[in-house]
């Protein structure tokens, strides 16, 4: 394991890359934590944060080209940038059902099935996985 090849990838793939990996640790750490707290809330507001800096540095990554530029995993960005506002809403208004839901699709969808993609051979993750 090497993070060489990330290290020498552009800044946009570098921002991408640990944002979406602060905001995955961040998000076991909300899983695992007492909810409805400012702790939770704190933590929260951060991982939104970079959840949006993940989904925008999306667009400007452009490795995988199905449709010209773009790919699916952009789908998943401009659902980000949908659901993420309309979770925190939600939490806003107390509806913590909807809240709850919101949250855990983006964790599981834009971050771990999108991130799970990011290992195929080829892939910069990859690379840093297996040394090459």
């Amino acid at each position: 394991m090497t993070l060489e090849p990330l290290l020498t990838a552009s800044p946009i793939i570098q921002i991408h890359a640990f944002a979406a990996f602060g905001a995955f640790a961040l998000g076991l750490v909300q899983f695992a934590a007492p909810k409805g707290t400012l702790p939770h809330r704190t933590i929260g507001w951060i991982w939104a944060g970079l959840m949006i800096a993940v989904a925008v540095t999306a667009f400007w990554i452009h490795e995988i080209r199905l449709w010209g530029l773009w790919s699916p995993i952009h789908l998943l960005a401009i659902l980000t940038l949908v659901t993420l506002p309309m979770s925190l809403y939600a939490a806003r208004k107390h509806e913590v059902k909807a809240h709850k839901q919101g949250m855990i699709a983006l964790f599981m969808f834009a971050l771990v099935t999108a991130g799970a993609f990011t290992f195929f051979p080829g892939r910069i993750m990859h690379s840093v996985l297996t040394g090459g």
